[in-house]
């Protein structure tokens, strides 16, 4: 009589975080980071109709990578968690970290009981009234929940990309100055990444109340050129 065929837990969470990185570094590069005026989400998609940036709540923004069918359910899924909440207490209840509480809970069952974990990376900002109180959440495949500062990376670049932005970042960055340092840190020295190119949008500070506000690919060139 045969041995059942056994593997090691530990092997299986490996090939699991090995399968969802591989999906994960197939697609293209995503930034958030704090400025001046709010909070910039600058990603490169030549998609002019498959969003990977997009407005959960009215201060809340939600972005993903990877599988674009997959991240768009976690989007789905923010969305109708923020509105329940919104609707059951008060919308000043809804706030970032309970998000990506939520996403990190799906996240992580998936990766440990099912067959297939998801290929996402995932990012909940939330722009407050002050730029050092502002917050990014960074969830990974496995549910990993990263809360940074000043900037935050995802997708299968991120360790290149976080280098760059470090060697270039300061405080009080001015919409423009921002938007030129996400798009030069996402190419890197060896290429240039064209406008119709980008997918770009802003949680803006000063807002009354909904403070996403997406920018429109033709403005771009002359974001860009802005010398402030």
């Amino acid at each position: 009589m045969s041995m059942p065929f056994y593997v090691a837990p530990e092997q299986v969470m490996k090939d699991r975080a090995d399968y969802a990185r591989k999906g994960i570094a197939r697609g293209r590069s995503l930034v958030a980071l704090v400025h001046e005026g709010g909070i910039l989400l600058c990603a490169e998609n030549p998609s002019a109709t498959l969003r990977k940036i997009s407005e959960i709540y009215d201060r809340i923004a939600f972005a993903g990578v990877g599988k674009y069918n997959e991240f768009d359910q976690m989007r789905i899924a923010g969305v109708r968690a923020a509105d329940l909440k919104g609707y059951t207490y008060s919308r000043e209840d809804v706030d970032a970290r309970s998000l990506a509480n939520n996403y990190a809970q799906i996240l992580g069952q998936v990766f440990t009981h099912e067959m297939k974990p998801m290929e996402v990376e995932i990012l909940v900002a939330e722009v407050t009234p002050e730029a050092q109180t502002d917050q990014l959440f960074h969830i990974l495949y496995d549910g990993t929940v990263m809360d940074e500062d000043r900037f935050s990376v995802l997708g299968g670049e991120a360790e290149a990309i976080s280098g760059r932005l470090e060697a270039t970042y300061r405080p009080g960055l001015s919409l423009a100055a921002a938007l030129r340092i996400a798009v030069d840190s996402l190419g890197g020295e060896d290429r240039t990444i064209a406008p119709s190119d980008l997918e770009v949008a802003v949680l803006e500070r000063t807002a009354e109340r909904r403070a996403f506000r997406r920018i429109d690919r033709a403005d771009l060139p002359a974001l860009l050129s802005d010398p402030r």
